[in-house]
């Protein structure tokens, strides 16, 4: 029997035979008698493909589906359908269908969030998110990842690490955030980055690898784009 496990960083085949192979047992000492799912969010190594995980995964596509299909003018049933796909959602938010996720209920948003077409979420670890967060088109959100050696990732063994975004944040089109990436409040992060490190407050980062630009300053309140001013305008 052949199983596929898909994450943010990697996709692997293998075989239900291998993970009882007595050889991996040691990467489960510290998990003690917790179920996967119990693992997943402790940020031990678990197996996806275990006990009720593939069902809470199935109900989250269900949401999602749900929600995708919603018609545009139905922004009362929008909303009600984020708040059962999200474990927390704040007033005030928005998001353009298509979103994808795998189980919905670990990703936490606050107050004033907008998030554009073709979000994607990997939450097997939490998701957190601040308020005043704007995510632009095709960004996507991965606290998932898979063993460097290829014998225990082959087995089935994945993880997730906790990402936190601040507040006051925008994020580019075609973002790709990485397991256990904090990024602080009043950030910027360019078109196209890939975040693997944390990213300080007040900064602009961009870049593969994402790396800090510069600073944000007084300054820039004076700008919509570049060097082109506001001619008038009231915070």
């Amino acid at each position: 029997m052949k199983a596929i496990a898909f994450c943010g960083l990697a996709c692997c085949v293998y075989s239900e035979k291998k993970y009882n192979d007595r050889k991996y047992v040691h990467l489960r000492k510290d998990a003690g008698t917790m179920r996967e799912y119990e693992k997943m969010l402790a940020e031990l190594p678990y197996q996806a493909w275990k006990e009720d995980l593939p069902e809470k995964r199935i109900q989250s596509k269900r949401r999602f589906t749900a929600f995708n299909a919603c018609p545009p003018e139905d922004t009362e049933r929008q909303k009600h359908l984020l708040g059962e796909l999200f474990g927390k959602i704040g007033n005030n938010i928005e998001v353009f269908p298509p979103i994808y996720c795998d189980y919905g209920k670990n990703i936490e948003v606050g107050d004033n969030f907008f998030a554009s077409y073709n979000f994607t979420v990997i939450d097997v670890a939490k998701v957190k998110i601040g308020d005043n967060v704007m995510i632009a088109a095709n960004t996507t959100i991965t606290s998932a990842g898979h063993p460097i050696h290829w014998e225990p990732r082959n087995a089935g063994y994945e993880y997730g690490i906790e990402v936190t975004i601040g507040n006051n944040v925008w994020i580019g089109a075609n973002v790709v955030v990485n397991p256990g990436v904090h990024i602080g409040n009043n950030v910027v992060i360019g078109s196209g980055s890939v975040v693997t490190k944390d990213v300080p407050d007040n900064v602009v980062a961009v870049g593969n690898p994402c790396r800090i630009l510069r600073q944000i300053t007084d300054e820039d309140r004076q700008f919509y784009f570049k060097k082109r001013r506001f001619d008038e305008v009231e915070y």
